[in-house]
């Protein structure tokens, strides 16, 4: 039988031994420890960088990082970028509760830690006062989806402003920016992957009213910039659209890359007098009216490869009542269009400079529309296989009135060319025609063309003009009400 007094030590040797075992310090493998960064509180739609550089092993040996995402909220897609390095990235794209875990690796072991996200709605900065110093606008919600601001009333800008890529303005309804003279500029800058985009806080056609530029800056410029739901308010008589650039102001702007959607009205309104700086791979569609509205002169800055015909309510490029005009010993020609878009001439233009038409041009006219070549000269010369095109906007017969000519330009041509539907009222001296040749010693060359459907003649020859005498035999004329030609000598 044991001694009571022995017991006791004993038990307590035994107590004292295990004590000392269990206190021992226990680190990771190797010293390996991962640190997965504090807790961040971001808000909705921001990029998150969580960073686990901290993360460290005794040794110095090498280990590799390991990022999941093992909580977020209900209806998030958020997934993280770079997840096999130091510093990972993602969008929280709902409210609530992110919880990434970090585990870094090497030969002797494994570490994890964790770090909580906690993202809240995003609110965007309100606009509403004029800006009248420099100001830039920043992208400050990296999701494209909600507004970096929103403008609550009309903003006059006096000064110059910039906008970053990226930058998301939404407006109220009604609202609208106007960019003043005398010291405004507009200087809206996107990237391909980063466009600035001017919106309606409600995404329907007519919310807000536009964009006016009044600054006959030299600095304005729009690249990579979506214009859309805009029209609420007229810019002038009863055109309204996504953009105006306003003649009286002798408004000036460069436009590339951009694209006007789904506005009501017109995408772009340019006034006359105002004048695009450049232009070029732009895109109009789901206008209600035509993508652009535009004066004669300023057609020539239109480039080939920008497209008109996004379904909108015309798919043409429209032309109101203007001359072209300039130095008349230099000539100026307009581009085809890749999408085959018609120039639709919407009320009569004159013309006082050499005017060259290429192969493949089509152009339209509106009802009772004449096109006056009054000055200078029309080289309109196509080819077999391109064809140059006149026609009506409507293709009954006689919708407009038809070309004349009052120049003695030896260079003023029609070849290779359809023209069709003239000849609505009288063109010249009583008499309807798709194309008169007017005024003492006026020149005319008409050859290889197909002249149809006119409501009166396929070709007028006033007194004291020169045209090519075989006018009759060198053309095509079918289905013209009055006769292919008439001659007054």
């Amino acid at each position: 039988m044991l001694n009571k007094k022995l017991i006791l030590p004993i038990f307590s040797l035994f107590f004292l031994i295990v004590s000392c075992k269990d206190n021992k310090e226990v680190k990771p493998d190797g010293g390996l420890i991962a640190r997965a960064g504090g807790d961040q509180q971001v808000k909705l739609g921001q990029t998150v960088t969580i960073d686990g550089s901290a993360s460290s092993e005794s040794s110095n040996k090498p280990f590799d990082f390991s990022w999941v995402l093992v909580k977020k909220p209900a209806g998030s897609s958020a997934v993280l970028t770079t997840p096999k390095t130091s510093k990972a990235t993602f969008v929280p794209d709902e409210e609530g509760e992110y919880e990434a875990e970090l585990t870094v690796t090497n030969a002797d072991g494994t570490s994890t830690d964790k770090v909580l996200i906690t993202a809240t709605a995003a609110e965007p900065e309100t606009l509403d006062a004029n800006i009248t110093a420099k100001t830039v606008l920043i992208n400050r919600i990296s999701n494209p989806d909600f507004p970096d601001y929103v403008v609550s009333k009309d903003i006059a800008v006096s000064a110059e402003l910039t906008i970053n890529p990226g930058v998301v303005i939404a407006f109220a309804r009604d609202t609208k920016f106007v960019i003043n003279d005398n010291g405004g500029s507009l200087i809206a800058k996107g990237e391909a992957d980063k466009k600035i985009r001017f919106e309606g806080r409600e995404r329907t056609k007519g919310f807000w009213a536009g964009l006016q530029i009044n600054s006959a800056s030299g600095a304005n410029v729009m690249e990579y910039v979506e214009i859309t739901h805009a029209g609420a308010k007229t810019f002038t008589g009863t055109i309204r659209g996504g953009m105006g650039l306003m003649g009286g102001a002798k408004a000036q702007m460069a436009i590339r890359n951009c694209t006007f959607a789904a506005n009501n009205g017109f995408g772009l309104y340019i006034g006359k007098g105002a004048s695009l700086l450049g232009f070029a791979n732009n895109t109009f569609k789901e206008n209600n009216e035509a993508g652009i509205l535009l004066d004669a002169n300023n057609v020539k800055s239109l480039d080939e490869n920008s497209v008109f015909t996004g379904g909108n309510g015309r798919n043409v490029v429209e032309i109101y009542s203007s001359m072209l005009d300039g130095n008349t010993s230099s000539e100026i020609k307009w581009a085809v269009l890749k999408d085959k878009t018609p120039y639709r001439i919407s009320e009569t233009i004159g013309i006082n400079i050499g005017w060259k038409i290429l192969p493949g041009t089509i152009i339209e006219f509106g009802r009772d529309v004449v096109l006056r070549i009054e000055d200078g000269y029309m080289d309109a010369t196509g080819t077999k296989d391109n064809k140059i095109i006149f026609r009506g906007a409507d293709a009954s017969k006689g919708f407009w009135r038809g070309i004349l000519f009052y120049t003695n330009s030896s260079k003023n041509i029609i070849e290779h060319a359809e023209i069709s539907g003239g000849g609505s009222s009288r063109l010249v001296s009583g008499i309807n025609a798709n194309i008169g040749i007017y005024g003492t010693g006026s020149r005319m060359s008409v050859k290889n063309n197909t002249i149809s459907n006119s409501a009166g003649y396929g070709v007028y020859v006033a007194f004291h003009t020169i045209v090519n005498t075989d006018l009759e035999t060198s053309n095509v004329f079918k289905d013209n009400v009055q006769g292919a030609t008439i001659r007054q000598k």
